[in-house]
């Protein structure tokens, strides 16, 4: 298990591959984001967007599934107090082919909690034709070594 210890500055750590399928597509914006783009495919090919696409919102869950699959659940996490920005910079859409990168930028201690650390992240996604697609910073809540101990 990776604690506070582990997560390094400049430690980069790999997400993906994950493929986006047409159904969850449809399936996500028909429960969660029901605009013409996310579910209709003409209405898509007629927007900004060029084609149907995924919601921006389906993007981030993509992401917190490679984050989990890449390191999260063999951490010592302990949540997140929050995303500092998310940028979503290209449509993902169905047959995209997702890979990125999750950065440590900076980690700190916490000063009321000793056994606990924050770490500055940054994620970047990339479609199949190496497009960046979502650029996220969120810090991440971690146990140290120690703190996993007691």
């Amino acid at each position: 298990m990776r604690t506070y210890e582990d997560f390094t500055e400049g430690l980069e750590l790999p997400l993906g591959p994950y493929a986006v399928t047409r159904e969850e597509v449809l399936e996500f914006a028909r429960e969660f984001d029901p605009q013409p783009f996310h579910l209709d495919e003409a209405a898509a090919r007629d927007s900004l967007l060029g084609g149907l696409s995924a919601s921006g919102w389906h993007t981030c869950a993509m992401m917190m599934r490679m984050t989990a699959d890449s390191y999260v659940l063999d951490s010592s996490s302990q949540g997140s107090p929050g995303v500092d920005y998310v940028k979503w910079l290209r449509p993902v859409q169905p047959g995209d082919v997702l890979t990125g990168t999750a950065r440590v930028e900076s980690r700190r201690l916490s000063a009321k909690r000793p056994t606990m650390g924050l770490a500055k992240i940054v994620t970047v996604l990339r479609n199949q034709r190496d497009e960046a697609v979502l650029e996220s910073e969120y810090t991440l809540l971690l146990l140290t070594r120690a703190g996993v101990a007691a």
